[in-house]
This record gives structure tokens, sequence and C-alpha cells, in this order.
């Protein structure tokens, strides 16, 4: 089964918590805090293993976690960071945020990696917070949240030439003929519900990849038909193959399909009408098939390569074959848009978010939420009487508490901090 788009779930893991401990060493009196840190938590990686060409893993398993960091240990020792979850996918994979609907990382090239989910930072032991104040602190971090999304995950074939065209116009036969793929080919539409590689061997020792694509259809760029499963893959080929019915056994018009095809990939993405386009009239044992092709030349008013062929008796392959090869030897591997947008690095003003939200809960109490307050709370170790303390302060450096007195809050009120509720003291 060809999969080319899934929804899946990555968490990043946990940073390691610090640790609270003291240097117990004979003859060291007063030895202090020897707590060490915890390790980072593991990342979750995407990396490109060119053996694959379909999201088939991820039909069957839609989470990755990546495994968290080592808690600090005594004398000072740290925690070990977590290996990263490096998760292999095919080339062409493009990773989408669900959320933000951002971008996260185009995966092309074999190798090629992209940190889908950043680990989280691991606790500081107890021996960081020693101050001249305070040179025995009784308190250490907890390891920061793991980062966690839902993203979604697409694959756009990387193949050097795109077959287009109307459903049973004979993508499929020219295929299985010129390549050593055996797609399903029958003589209704829609034979194709999946993406078909094969590699075409020239007879000068040439060769490229070929994809035969889902039938096209009338509004394919707003979804209909097969619609953008094909729309998508065509974005990565260099050459496009246009074939075209030419003895109209339908009782279509070569011409008007020819128009239609071109407008809907226009509709979808303007850049797809710069590639190189290369006309196959198939069918042309067929009776009528000379004569709609003279018309057809007549018809157009663009200069275009045009190849009379037949998929069935193998005519003038050969000649279609080698102007493809020699039509990529003059493009480069990646097209020119591509490495632009891969070069250029775009710096956006994002402004920063507040640190928390104030709202009110039916019963009257108040409800803190928002990301900075949460990773607080996380790594907070409410065991112990000093990392209470040390939390508080944080919550009044950040303006917690002068907010809530503009909410209203007084003495005694109930504030709620994820599964944690507290009185507010003035």
């Amino acid at each position: 089964m060809f999969v080319d788009q899934v929804k899946v779930y990555v968490k990043a893991g946990d940073g390691g918590n610090g640790l609270v401990a003291y240097r117990r060493e004979k003859y060291v009196p007063k030895g202090g805090p020897a707590g060490g840190d915890g390790g980072n938590g593991g990342d979750v990686v995407f990396r490109v293993d060119e053996g694959l060409n379909t999201l088939m893993d991820f039909r069957y398993n839609r989470h990755f976690k990546a495994k968290r960091g080592e808690n600090g240990m005594s004398k000072n020792q740290h925690g070990r960071n977590s290996d990263p979850l490096v998760v292999p996918v095919p080339p062409g994979t493009t990773v989408i945020d669900e959320d933000t609907d951002q971008v996260i990382a185009d995966l092309t090239t074999h190798n090629q990696e992209a940190i889908i989910a950043k680990g989280g930072r691991g606790g500081r032991g107890n021996s960081r917070f020693a101050t001249p104040r305070n040179p025995a602190p009784d308190f250490a971090e907890n390891g920061e949240p793991g980062q966690e999304r839902n993203i979604k995950v697409e694959l756009k074939l990387i193949a050097d030439v795109g077959l287009v065209g109307f459903p049973s116009v004979g993508k499929s036969t020219f295929l299985s003929v010129v390549s050593a793929a055996k797609p399903k080919i029958a003589d209704y539409h829609f034979t194709t519900l999946a993406p078909n590689l094969g590699v075409v061997e020239t007879t000068d020792q040439r060769s490229f990849v070929l994809a035969d694509l889902p039938g096209l259809i009338e509004g394919a760029h707003e979804g209909v038909g097969l619609g953008h499963q094909f729309l998508r893959h065509v974005e990565r080929t260099r050459v496009i193959i246009h074939v075209i019915d030419m003895a109209g056994t339908e009782g279509r018009d070569p011409y008007d399909d020819f128009i239609k095809i071109n407008q809907e990939l226009k509709e979808y993405d303007e850049n797809l009408m710069e590639r190189p386009q290369v006309i196959a009239a198939n069918k042309m044992d067929m009776p009528g098939a000379e004569d709609n092709l003279e018309q057809f030349k007549s018809q157009l008013n663009e200069e275009y390569q045009i190849f009379p062929i037949s998929a069935i008796t193998k005519e003038g392959l050969r000649d279609l074959l080698f102007a493809v090869a020699d039509l990529l030897d003059e493009i480069p591997k990646i097209a020119p848009k591509l490495e632009e947008v891969q070069e250029k690095v775009v710096y956006r003003y994002e402004k920063e978010e507040k640190g928390f939200e104030i709202a009110r809960d039916d019963d009257g109490s108040f409800v803190l939420s928002g990301p900075r307050i949460e990773k607080l709370f996380k790594m907070t170790d409410f065991n112990r009487d000093e990392a209470i303390q040390r939390f508080a302060r944080q919550m009044r450096t950040m303006g917690v508490d002068d907010a809530l007195r503009e909410k209203g809050a007084k003495d005694g009120d109930t504030i709620r901090l994820m599964d944690f509720e507290f009185e507010f003291v003035e």
C-alpha cells in the first residue's frame, strides 16, 4: 500500500532532574552542596533514508517518544544525556506543524536530518544555586519538559519525470513498457490509485526515474477526483511528459484535453508551467490518430516537442526517451527555485508571548495558564520548602501577584495552576 500523508504525535524526552546532595567526606568539614545536574532529554529527529519510498511505517506507529535524560547524581556527577530518537523517512518528506500550519522541515537528500521536537534541558543540581548568602541550598530543579507536537507528514515523490494526462490515456502502459515497473492496467478510469515509480534506461546508458501518477480531471486543483494526491507529486519533477490520447477513443478532443490538464497544473502551482513539457501523442496505432495529430499541431500556439508514439507497439518510444534524457542533462538535479528556498534564511519578528494568563473559574477561583509559567511549575520540586519559595519569587518577578490583585484577588482566594491549588496571601 502506498501511503503519502499521515498525522503523527511526537514527544521529545524530558530533561533529567537535578539532585540535592552534600559532600560527606571524612576530614572535610562543612563540605557543601554536591548535587549534579540532570541530563538532557532526547530529540526526535527525522532522517532521510533513500531506501524508503512510502510513509507506510507511520501507518502502524503514530506516536514517537524520545527517552528522558538521566537524573543528576551525588559528588557533582551529571546525569547522562539521552540519545535522540531517529525516525527514518523517504526523500521528499515535508513535515508541517498541525497547530500553526508552518513547515518545520523539507527533507530531500539522503541522510539529511531535521530536529522535529527538541528535548528538554536537564534540571540543575543544588550545587548550582550556592551563593554567599545561601552556601548550602536545599533545592534543585526538575528537568525541563521536552517539546511535544502534533505534526502532518507529507510525501512528495522525487522523480525526474512525471507522466500527466487524463485517465485511461495510456500512462501506466507507457511506464510498464519503458521500465521494469508493473503497474495495474485496466480499461476503466482511476485504475492507478497511487503513484508508481520506474527506472528508465536509454540505449546509451542514461537513466532517470519516471513516475506514473493518478489520472487528472477537471477541478483537480480543488481536490476533485484524486486531486491533491496527484498534484502534490508533480511538484518535484524536473520534466513533465504530457500523455494525450490522440485517437480520441473516449470521444474527447485531444487539444481540449491538453488545455484542461495544463489549466489544472497552473491553478495548483504556476511554477509547474515553467517546467519543460514534452507531448507524447499516444495510441497512434488507432484509426483517426494521424488526422487528429495534424489538427492538434495546427491548434497549438506555443512550441512543444511532440512525439507520436504507441505504448502498445512501442513505436516512437526511443526518440521520446532520448529527448527527455537530453532535457534532464540540461536541468540541474535540484530545481533552482527549490535551491533558492533552501538557501535563503528568513528572520521573522515574533512578538514575545506573555508569560501567563489569568482566567476565572465557575467556582470563583483564579486559573493561571501559559507556556512559561507552566514550564517553571513543572521544573519545581514541590516536596522542598526552599524550591516552593523560589517558585513564589519567580512568579512575583513575572508580575503574577500584581496581575492577580488587578483581577480582584483577595487574601485567601484559591489560585489554580495546572493540578496544583494554593491560597493567595497578601
